[in-house]
Parts: structure tokens; C-alpha cells; sequence
């Protein structure tokens, strides 16, 4: 399997500009990418339990806008490794995910704005598998970074997983994110709401 160096890193681009197949490819039809289709964060329990897998797809083509590099709007990032579709990582502006205002980590402690939608968020990563443990969710991480300073954003979080050394973890866990990658990335933790969750942020 070819690892990613500084000579052979992820393209990435924003998921518009990407074609549906590829997405497709990445989430795969088994276990829960296949399942969530990057849901969660946009519905409420009651919508979720409401909304068939199929549903949840097509919700995501829309949002993502595949296949039309001309849209002005997408809803996050699709890394290529040597034009293999190999990542997603889902970065929108925070008020774009209705579950964050009810969730704990996101302000346990912390006095912020949840209407402010130019603080951005990243909340969700899916790496094919084969393509796992080989940097793709750091390149990704990085990348949000740009896209969202870019696009106006005054700062961007992620509220990821503290992991343990040694420890194995399933994608159910690390689908938000590992602690250690978006601290390689430039994030700064903000607070620890729970022993295992952290808000990390980077103020642009």
C-alpha cells in the first residue's frame, strides 16, 4: 500500500468538484458511513429514526453537490490518494449542524454564540477502509483549515476524541476525530468537556 510522504500527499478538493461515484465509493454500502451517510449532525432524533439510508444519500448528494464544479456551495472535502478516492471530511459553518445546539461538548463551559455562523465546525471524517492509519484524516484536517478561511469563517472547531495510547478504536468513535490530529493540524484545545471529548479551535 502506497503511504502518504511529503512527496506523494492527498489531493483535496471540495466535495462539489468531486463526482458522486467517488463519494459513493468512500462511504461504501456497509457498517456506518454507509449508514449515517453524514446525517447525524443535520437531524434531530426524531428526524433520524424518521429518515430511510436512502434518504439520508440523497441528502447528501444534495448538500455536497457533486458533480457541479461551478456551485458556489458544498458541505466538505473529498481527498484523493494517486485519483483513488480515499477520504471525506465534512466542514460547514456550525449553525449548519442543527444536532451542535443541543449537544453538550460543543459549549459545556464556554460562553459562545450558537447562532454565530462564522464559526465553523468540523465534525465528521470517513476513510476508506485499506486506506486507514496512513495519515488521510491528518491531511484532511489540514486541509478544512484553508477551505474555511477561505470562505470567510473567524475561526473553525472540532470536537474530537481524547484517545488512548494502545488503545483500539472503532469509527463509530474516531468518526469526529482524534485529539492528536487536529493538534498536528494547528488546533488549540479550548476545553474538556468530558475525560474523552475536547473542543479544539484555531481563530483565523
Amino acid at each position: 500500500m502506497t503511504e502518504l510522504t511529503p512527496d506523494n500527499r492527498l489531493t483535496v478538493v471540495p466535495a462539489n468538484e468531486a463526482s458522486w461515484d467517488d463519494l459513493r465509493t468512500i462511504f461504501g454500502t456497509r457498517g456506518e458511513p454507509g449508514a449515517c451517510q453524514c446525517q447525524y449532525f443535520k437531524l434531530s432524533n426524531e428526524q433520524w429514526r424518521a429518515t430511510p439510508v436512502a434518504e439520508r444519500a440523497e441528502d447528501l448528494r444534495k448538500q455536497t453537490g457533486c458533480d457541479h464544479p461551478q456551485s458556489e456551495a458544498t458541505t466538505g472535502l473529498v481527498g484523493y490518494l494517486d485519483r483513488e478516492p480515499v477520504g471525506w471530511c465534512a466542514v460547514e459553518p456550525r449553525t449548519a449542524y442543527p444536532r451542535l445546539a443541543n449537544a453538550r461538548v460543543p459549549w459545556s463551559g464556554r460562553d459562545e454564540d450558537k447562532s454565530d455562523d462564522s464559526v465553523w465546525a468540523v465534525t465528521c471524517f470517513v476513510v476508506r477502509k485499506g486506506f486507514r492509519r496512513r495519515g488521510v484524516s491528518y491531511e484532511l484536517a489540514c486541509a478544512s483549515v484553508g477551505y474555511a478561511r477561505d470562505r470567510g469563517a473567524r475561526a473553525l472547531e472540532a470536537y474530537p476524541i481524547v484517545t488512548e495510547p494502545g488503545k483500539e478504536y472503532i469509527w463509530g468513535e474516531l468518526y469526529v476525530g482524534a485529539h492528536s490530529v487536529f493538534a498536528e493540524a494547528g488546533f488549540t484545545e479550548v476545553s474538556r468537556p468530558t475525560a474523552r471529548r475536547a473542543v479544539m479551535r484555531i481563530d483565523f
